[in-house]
């Protein structure tokens, strides 16, 4: 399905982290603009070394001297100051001996020594920063540095956020029989603000005729995405599918995936804002979105998604279904000699499950059963 364009806008300097960059970021100059010492020392030329050198001047912070060094003068200079003309090359304070305003150096030294060059860290014109970045505080230093005070951002994705269900009810009340707290909502906003959107709570929908459609309309209307938990399977109380298609092309894209956790999954677009149907089970609901959905968020917030994964050895054997895909949770030990990843019970229904999980892994295809000490990878939750 073809998603809209991420639209920008701009950010002051000091809200740009966790943002994605939106344009190209070029060095405005030379960086630094002319040679710097890297070390408390004295400023030579290298050429006259080893000798003794007359101590002429006093580089300060902050300013440059105007003056020069001749054969056989020195400069006193600190970390970070300019490197005065005629020298190119500094000697470390505890390299040297100073007496009567002479400072004698016993050792040949290099051209160039203790010294960064000018534009050793970034050129005029040099592209420093791509778009889709997401930024952080060594972007930000970057932006500073080059005088970058307002930011190219991509806007939020602005996602509406729908549950479904006659049975369900707020946490902050006690369900009754056949009711269970919605925590299905709260924790999927969780995990899409994780991903870079912003998140819009749209009323619980309830199971009469008219009310889904009247809910997915709303929020197309106002949002730049929808996810709906609950009302994606079969059964004959479920009328996401209906609904969805009749708001306008392309349509569903998908509707059931060869996946477990999560088959009943929706995947749909209406002009190019998505709409998500999330299983009403919450291990499935999470797993699908952080598994399978995520790319689609990041396109709409302009950037890749930074999930931590790391390699791991199987504590016990991971059992799959020929010709599907899995996603194990594991929970996680390092037993002295690596990480070791230990399948967890798969109960999509479980709220904890997730919790409980140091992160899952993949099992593609696998009927037979996967053995203790196999090499695998496990992928972190986002924000985990």
């Amino acid at each position: 399905m073809t998603l809209a364009s991420p639209q920008i806008e701009r950010v002051a300097l000091d809200d740009a982290a966790g943002r994605v960059l939106a344009a190209a970021i070029d060095a405005d100059d030379d960086y630094p603009s002319t040679a710097r010492s890297a070390m408390d020392g004295y400023a030579i030329r290298a050429a006259d070394a080893p000798g003794a050198f007359a101590i002429v001047h006093d580089v300060a912070m902050g300013a440059a001297w105007e003056g020069a060094l001749q054969p056989g003068e020195a400069a006193a200079i600190p970390t970070g100051g300019v490197l005065p003309g005629g020298a190119d090359a500094v000697v470390p304070v505890e390299d040297v001996r100073v007496d009567a305003g002479r400072v004698e150096i016993g050792a040949p030294v290099v051209t160039g020594e203790n010294v960064s060059p000018q534009g050793g860290d970034m050129r005029r014109g040099e592209r420093i920063l791509a778009p889709g970045q997401r930024l952080a505080g060594p972007q930000i230093g970057v932006l500073a540095t080059v005088g970058v005070v307002e930011v190219p951002v991509y806007r939020r994705p602005v996602v509406a956020m729908i549950s479904s269900g006659d049975e369900l009810v707020p946490p902050s009340v006690a369900p009754r029989p056949g009711e269970i707290r919605d925590s299905n909502r709260y924790a999927v906003a969780a995990s899409l603000r994780m991903m870079g959107a912003q998140v819009r709570h749209h009323p619980t929908v309830s199971d009469e005729a008219g009310a889904l459609e009247a809910a997915l309309s709303a929020a197309l209307r106002d949002c730049d995405a929808v996810v709906l938990t609950g009302g994606s399977s079969v059964g004959e109380r479920d009328r996401t599918p209906a609904a969805v298609a009749a708001l306008g092309s392309p349509g569903i894209v998908v509707h059931g995936l060869k996946v477990r956790p999560g088959k009943p999954t929706l995947l749909a677009a209406v002009g190019g804002k998505p709409i998500v149907g999330l299983p009403g089970n919450p291990t499935s609901a999470l797993m699908i979105l952080e598994a399978v959905v995520a790319p689609v968020f990041a396109a709409l917030a302009g950037g890749g998604i930074a999930r931590a994964a790391f390699g791991a050895r199987l504590g016990s054997v991971a059992s799959g279904r020929e010709g599907w895909t899995w996603y194990v949770p594991c929970a996680i030990e390092d037993d002295g000699s690596g990480p070791v990843a230990h399948p967890l019970p798969l109960r999509s229904s479980s709220v904890s499950l997730p919790a409980r999980a140091g992160g899952y892994i993949v099992l593609e295809g696998r009927g037979d059963g996967v053995p203790a000490g196999t090499p695998v990878t496990v992928y972190r939750f986002l924000g985990r």
